[in-house]
């Protein structure tokens, strides 16, 4: 059991990284004045989906971390 734990936490900690991946780009994408040359509608409707996203995925990242690292072993076997 300890191995599925272990493979919980980094998958945690893979969609921690995921998330911030996911806000980054949606800001970028939103308001990078580089881009001009894309429609700014589709520019930003494109960036905000992917910030709705990353928060999405920012919360269940949360309870992930919460399960994986701040329960007791016991508790981790369902």
């Amino acid at each position: 059991m300890k191995d599925n734990k272990m493979m919980d936490q980094i998958g945690a900690i893979f969609g921690a990284f995921m998330t911030i991946f996911y806000i980054g780009v949606g800001l970028y994408l939103a308001f990078a004045s580089t881009l001009s040359y894309f429609d700014p509608f589709l520019r930003k409707f494109i960036g905000f989906t992917f910030v709705l996203y990353g928060l999405y995925r920012g919360y269940v990242t949360f309870v992930k971390i919460k399960r994986s690292f701040f329960n007791k072993d016991e508790d981790f076997d369902e």
